[in-house]
């Protein structure tokens, strides 16, 4: 069921939300309905991990202690000697 909400928004920003809207061919109501469905909807469930991403899993094997932070700046230290 549809129902009317008021919002206060900047101006500049309801008229480009407009253009972009018409430019898209969608109505400015249906471009914000759809923004916040897709920011309160459960993503996480839509997430498949691919057979070659999965084949991956555990090729590296990296030291509970290791200090990414610490390893990045060595590289780039090498890197830019």
């Amino acid at each position: 069921m549809d129902r009317k909400l008021t919002l206060s928004l900047n101006e500049k920003v309801i008229e480009k939300a407009k253009v972009y809207a018409q430019n898209h061919q969608i109505s400015l109501s249906r471009l914000i309905e759809s923004y916040l469905s897709s920011l309160i909807e459960n993503k996480s469930e839509d997430i498949k991990i691919t057979p070659l991403v999965e084949s991956l899993s555990g090729v590296v094997n990296i030291p509970d202690d290791f200090d990414y932070k610490n390893g990045y700046t060595d590289y780039l230290l090498d890197k830019y000697q």
